[in-house]
C-alpha cells in the first residue's frame, strides 16, 4: 500500500489485520538485516528519525544518523533495544545518511556494513568492528575501497567465503555509476542516467570479500536477473526489475537472490545455482506493504527460515517512520516461495 493511499486507511484496523506486529514500539526501525549468531536473533536495522527533511524522490527525508542492534532470545520472545551501537559522528568519512546495514560473524568478530552520504554526496559503503554482536562497532577511518550506492547484505556461504550484494536505483545512486565513475549531471533528478525501458536493468552489484571482511577480494560486478526465457530483466520490467534491497540467502543448496522492486512496491525473489548467478526470477515473497518502501531480510532459526520486513503502520503511513516485522516464510516442496500477504482480508 504505497503512500499515496493512506489518506483512507483505518490504521486501527489494519493494525488488526496485520500478520504481524511491530518487534519495536519505543523507537523507528526499518531494512532489518536478521542473523541466527549462537543461538540467538540479532537484527541490524536503520533507524528512523524525523529530522525536518523535506519529502523528495532523492530520499533526503530518509535522514538516519545512527545505527542500534536488537536481539531475541527465540521467535516468540520480546525484541530487546541494545542501544547505540555506531553513529555518524564517529565515521570519519561519512557525513550522513546513514541507511540500511548488514552485519557478519568471522572468528569472534562480529561486523557491521552499512552506507552512508560523503562529504561529496556520494554513498559509500563502510565496516565497523566489534568483539560483540550488539556493538558498540568501531568504524575504519575509510569507506570499503571500489564501494559505492547502497544497502550492503554479506552473504557467508557454507565454504567459508563470504560476498557482498549492493546498490539502489533512484537516490541510491546505482544509475550513476553506470561507465564505473560516478556521473553527478543532473544531481536533483533520481531518474536521471536510468535505462530506457526497452534496455537491460540495472542490475545489482556483487563482490566476494576479502578474508578480513574488510575490503572486496575483487571488483564489483553485475547481479544478473533473468526471466524465464532466460534474458536480462528490462528496465520496464518494473515489477520485476531490480531496485534496492538486495540479499541472499541458500536452500536445499540453492541460492535466492531477493529484493525490492521500490517504486512497484514487491519483494521478489530469484534463484541460481552459485553465489555470482545468473539468477531467474521465480516470483514474489510479500505483496506491499503501508508505506513506499519496502525492505528485508530473510534469516533460517531452528529449521524455519523467516522474512523480516517493515511498513509504516506504527506511525500511521509516514514514509520514513516505519517499524521492523517478521514473519514466517515456507518453501514448497519445488522450493519456490509462498507469496505473503502483509495484511489480511
Amino acid at each position: 500500500m504505497p503512500e499515496k493511499n493512506i489518506d483512507h486507511i483505518d490504521f486501527d484496523k489494519l493494525n488488526e489485520k496485520a500478520i504481524s506486529q511491530p518487534l519495536v514500539k519505543h523507537i523507528y526501525t526499518a531494512d532489518p538485516s536478521a542473523h541466527y549468531f549462537n543461538g540467538k536473533i540479532y537484527i541490524y536495522p536503520s533507524h528512523d528519525i524525523d529530522a525536518g527533511e523535506a519529502f523528495d524522490d532523492l530520499g533526503s527525508h530518509f535522514a538516519m544518523e545512527d545505527y542500534h542492534v536488537m536481539s531475541m532470545d527465540s521467535v516468540d520472545s520480546k525484541a530487546v533495544d541494545n542501544g547505540l551501537a555506531l553513529h555518524v559522528n564517529d565515521v570519519a568519512w561519512a557525513e550522513r545518511q546513514m541507511w540500511a546495514p548488514d552485519a557478519a560473524h568471522k572468528d569472534g568478530k562480529y561486523y557491521l556494513f552499512f552506507p552512508a552520504k560523503g562529504y561529496d554526496g556520494i554513498f559509500r559503503i563502510g565496516v565497523a568492528v566489534s568483539d560483540s554482536p550488539v556493538g558498540p562497532f568501531k568504524p575504519n577511518p575509510e569507506a570499503i575501497k571500489g564501494s559505492f550506492s547502497i544497502d550492503p547484505a554479506v552473504f557467508e556461504d557454507e565454504d567459508g567465503s563470504y560476498y557482498m550484494y549492493f546498490g539502489g536505483l533512484w537516490g541510491g545512486q546505482l544509475q550513476r555509476w553506470r561507465t564505473g565513475i560516478f556521473n553527478g549531471e543532473e544531481p536533483e533528478s533520481p531518474t536521471a542516467h536510468i535505462p530506457d525501458d526497452d534496455e537491460v536493468a540495472l542490475m545489482p552489484k556483487m563482490a566476494k570479500m576479502r578474508a578480513d571482511l574488510l575490503e572486496f577480494a575483487e571488483e564489483p560486478k553485475d547481479v544478473p536477473i533473468l526471466d524465464e526465457n532466460g534474458n536480462p530483466l528490462l528496465a520496464g520490467d518494473t515489477q520485476r526489475r531490480f531496485f534496492e534491497a538486495a540479499w541472499l540467502h541458500k536452500h536445499n543448496g540453492k541460492y535466492y537472490f531477493s529484493y525490492s522492486t521500490g517504486d512497484t512496491h514487491f519483494i521478489c525473489y530469484a534463484i541460481g545455482d552459485t553465489p555470482y548467478g545468473p539468477f531467474t526470477y521465480k516470483g514474489r515473497i510479500l505483496e506491499p506493504v503501508v508505506g513506499w518502501t519496502t525492505h528485508h531480510s530473510i534469516c533460517q532459526i531452528d529449521q524455519k527460515w523467516y522474512l523480516f520486513y517493515h511498513d509504516s503502520s506504527l506511525s500511521e503511513g509516514v514514509t520514513h517512520l516505519r517499524s521492523v516485522k517478521m514473519h514466517e516464510i515456507i518453501h514448497d516442496e519445488n522450493g519456490l516461495i509462498k507469496t505473503l500477504k502483509p495484511y489480511t482480508s
